[in-house]
């Protein structure tokens, strides 16, 4: 249990929940959302459509469909606006509730897109922090839950593995 980082397509990934760095609209898009929707199948579009609205910092759950997860949960990241909107927050309300409901759901292990880091111009490196200290505050209460940072790129990945390193070299 505790955070690891894997790099490659996350839509692959054997765990109870993949988290999907969603739009407001649930509607698929771009990037890992795009390819979250197209691995899942088509029945995961009408269920987002029945969920309505996400709002940022919030997050909704469907089945995983053809996926080997049990669940998606979607997720609203923050667009970057400077950093003096609430992002922090609201990104990392992201990951938080995601936990919280991976938690009361009983699952033991969630994979995490970089949320906010494609389209959302969200800076890489402050992202990773705030997402890095945010599931290390929620696995000092709920230790029974497998974290994993799924980055598709290589530059990505060394970021979180970097941030996972300092966290546990201060905490030691």
């Amino acid at each position: 249990m505790g955070m690891r980082v894997v790099e490659g397509d996350i839509t692959r990934l054997h765990v109870d929940v993949i988290v999907n760095a969603a739009n407001n609209a649930l509607a698929g898009g771009g990037g890992v959302d795009g390819a979250i929707h197209r691995a899942a199948g088509p029945h995961l579009p009408q269920a987002c459509r029945n969920l309505g609205r996400c709002d940022t910092g919030d997050v909704k759950a469907t089945p995983g469909f053809e996926l080997s997860a049990n669940a998606i949960y979607h997720t609203v990241g923050p667009v970057w606006q400077g950093g003096m909107s609430q992002e922090p927050e609201l990104l990392a309300s992201c990951y938080r509730k995601s936990l919280e409901l991976a938690a009361r759901q009983g699952f033991q292990s969630i994979a995490f897109p970089a949320i906010s880091c494609g389209v959302y111009g969200y800076p890489a490196d402050q992202a990773v922090t705030v997402a890095v200290t945010t599931v290390q505050i929620f696995l000092e209460e709920n230790a029974n839950i497998d974290v994993i940072f799924c980055c598709f790129a290589r530059d990505m990945a060394e970021l979180y593995r970097d941030a996972i390193q300092t966290m546990e070299k201060h905490n030691h």
